[in-house]
């Protein structure tokens, strides 16, 4: 019994490979890697922690449930910050991928959806290359810089 307590929980993490098809990586916070899915209707993130087995937020002990939590609002502030959206939609559902992840959507009235939820609303369209990188730039100053 020790021994299981010194793994370590983040060795051998892989990211489920429906979510590295649908996304682009920001970088790590802590706890958690950051995406940006690929859909240019919504600015949408999603924070996965990087601890193996982990489907469900109470599957995460107290403190790194703590951690989530403030990774959640540094990416929902830094997102607020670079799109001046109207709301954040937050949601950890897991329906369709059961590893953990959080998505964080800057909406606007008048989007696609608005005022709907995200999922299924409309066909999801391919993010320009060049205002996808300044999309990435921009939170990754944002979330580590300030």
């Amino acid at each position: 019994m020790e021994f299981l307590a010194m793994i370590d929980p983040t060795s051998a993490w892989s990211l489920h490979p429906q979510l590295a098809k649908d996304t682009n990586t920001i970088g790590d916070l802590p706890l958690s890697r950051v995406l940006v899915i690929n859909d240019a209707n919504y600015p949408w993130l999603l924070l996965v922690p990087r601890r193996n087995g982990v489907s469900e937020i109470i599957d995460l002990d107290e403190v790194e449930q703590a951690q989530l939590w403030t990774e959640i609002a540094r990416a929902g502030r830094a997102l607020k910050a670079v799109t001046e959206c109207d709301k954040l939609n937050i949601a950890a559902l897991g329906n369709v991928v059961s590893q953990l992840h959080v998505h964080v959507i800057a909406r606007r009235q008048g989007d696609a959806a608005w005022p709907k939820p995200v999922w299924g609303a409309v066909p999801p369209i391919e993010h320009d290359k060049g205002e996808l990188e300044y999309f990435i730039q921009a939170l990754r100053k944002k979330m580590w810089l300030g």
